[in-house]
């Protein structure tokens, strides 16, 4: 299953559950939704399993671990890994299982592009207040 594929279910699940949040649950006349939530629901869990099977097949342990710490702190640049490593894989790129060097190498090279893009969430700038202390901030220490 593609990644247009697993968008568009994201999309239908998530339009459904709007959907009845509006209308209200329940009610005899949900018979059709029910039926179709559970196809969503199925297709969704079967998406997510064929994607972590691939990736548990091109990964090594360590590198996959690293993979999961990555999501605990930022999913969306996980998944981003996640999609770069399957389009690898699909397209034959990939000779031997990922190793945690070469999921780093690959991290690196990605953060250049998005930097290289102007990609928002790169780097952090600090402003500092220029001058010192000013005569109001003296106030304070009388406290």
């Amino acid at each position: 299953m593609s990644d247009a594929d697993l968008e568009e279910i994201r999309k239908g699940r998530l339009a459904q559950l709007q959907q009845q949040q509006q209308g209200g649950a329940g009610g005899p006349g949900n018979g059709g939704q029910d039926e179709q939530r559970k196809y969503m629901d199925r297709a969704l869990s079967h998406a997510l399993e064929a994607r972590a099977s691939i990736l548990s097949q091109i990964l090594q342990p360590e590198a996959a671990d690293r993979l999961g710490r990555i999501r605990l702190v930022k999913e969306s640049r996980a998944t981003e890994v996640e999609n770069r490593l399957i389009m690898l894989a699909r397209s034959g790129q990939l000779h031997a299982k990922v190793t945690e060097e070469q999921l780093k190498e690959l991290l690196s090279a990605m953060a250049e592009n998005n930097e290289r893009k102007g990609a928002p969430g790169g780097k952090i700038v600090v402003s500092r207040r220029k001058g010192g202390w000013d005569d109001e901030d003296d106030d304070l220490l009388d406290i």
